[in-house]
């Protein structure tokens, strides 16, 4: 089975500063994932991004006075306006080569797949999903997904499903293709009564029922996030029939994460991994792009979660067991000083998940998967009260 992970140096070139998005989480995957051998794998290329996206690739999503605005900030202090110059999106010299970098390789991984040269592929630098059509927002720049979904439609693709694992609503993507009945977005996150940005209630539901939310209630924890999972993404998914599943995989639902207030294990993110790998098998011919996202947790939680995502991209999964090398660990000393590394690839969770049932008690959680069935189920031909839909 051929996979790319696509990895350059130059993408920890997306550096805010004294900011939560520490392009350390990225060097610390790409450490850890090398040390179990993953990128050494038969079938598995690591390469470069073939280019960063250019103003016309960049423009399928974003505005032309916004990109001129994010290549002219950084040289203004006193800049405002499009988002930018904020606390969640300060500007730094070379904003607009490496956001377009990251963009150029969610490109470089969806074109690939697309084309059929890799049956699946990996940017854990991207996944910036805030991104708007004129704003910078939530960390994010340019919005990689989206550009990478709207090439893929202009180079013929008729049905693509999104689904978006970070905790934090995909709203970018959601925006940019919330009137596009090819693109199935799915977002998962925390409700947004709680946590930013405030959007990403069942409601949203876009064009022919194409939008579509879970909103959890703040403290779900593996077991509830895996019910409510496997009660809304597989039979939606499964009935509109995608030709390439496209996830954002952020790791900031994990329980150590400090902006947000899930519960979720390792483990938990892992389990995630493997059932959109499943998908892509039964659905799509195993054609799965996916990209990071979110994960402030920079040394408990972020690379161990992503190296269990680069597995399950590039073959067999990892058995969580597994003790985390001695020399990663003097790395992540050494970068991370005041963090503590975990011992093992594991958090030794109990992922035993109750299937949701509409007769069940009526826990705040099963009531937040009800109403999204109820929103967009009956849209695709399915039954928001029948457990085998």
């Amino acid at each position: 089975m051929n996979s790319l992970v696509v990895w350059d140096d130059a993408l920890l070139g997306y550096d805010m500063g004294d900011h939560p998005l520490n392009p350390v989480r990225l060097r610390l995957t790409m450490a850890l994932a090398d040390a179990y051998s993953l990128l050494d794998r038969d079938g598995v290329t690591v390469a470069p991004p073939t280019a960063a996206a250019s103003d016309a690739e960049l423009g399928l999503v974003h505005r032309e006075d916004y990109i001129a605005a994010v290549k002219a900030a950084p040289d203004d202090p006193f800049f405002r306006g499009y988002g930018l110059n904020t606390p969640d999106n300060p500007t730094f010299d070379g904003m607009h080569e490496a956001s377009a970098l990251i963009a150029g390789a969610t490109l470089t991984a969806a074109r690939a797949v697309w084309a059929g040269e890799q049956r699946r592929a990996v940017n854990i630098a991207g996944g910036l999903h805030h991104a708007m059509h004129a704003r910078a927002a939530g960390f994010c720049v340019y919005n990689d997904p989206a550009i990478a979904i709207k090439d893929l439609l202009e180079r013929g693709a008729e049905r693509i499903a999104y689904v978006d694992i970070d905790v934090h609503h995909g709203d970018g993507v959601q925006a940019a293709f919330i009137d596009d009945p090819r693109v199935l977005t799915i977002s998962l996150h925390e409700s947004p009564l709680s946590l930013f940005p405030g959007t990403g209630f069942p409601d949203e539901t876009g064009v022919d029922g194409t939008a579509v939310n879970v909103a959890l209630p703040t403290g779900t924890d593996d077991r509830g996030w895996l019910r409510a999972f496997h009660a809304v993404v597989p039979s939606l998914v499964r009935a509109f029939r995608p030709q390439i599943l496209f996830t954002q995989c952020g790791a900031d639902p994990h329980r150590l994460d400090p902006l947000a207030n899930l519960r979720l294990s390792v483990d938990g993110q892992r389990a995630a991994y493997l059932a959109l790998r499943d998908l892509a098998e039964e659905l799509c011919e195993g054609r799965w792009v996916a990209t990071g996202g979110g994960g402030y947790a920079l040394v408990e939680a972020v690379p161990r979660a992503w190296t269990h995502l680069i597995a399950a991209i590039t073959g067999e999964p990892l058995d969580p067991a597994r003790l985390i090398p001695a020399e990663w660990k003097d790395l992540a000393a050494e970068l991370c000083p005041q963090r503590m590394a975990m011992p093992r690839m594991t958090d030794d969770a109990d992922l035993a998940y109750r299937a949701w049932d509409p007769d069940g008690d009526p826990s705040p959680l099963d009531r937040a998967i009800l109403a999204t069935r109820k929103a967009v189920f009956p849209l695709h031909g399915l039954d928001p009260f029948d457990p085998r839909d």
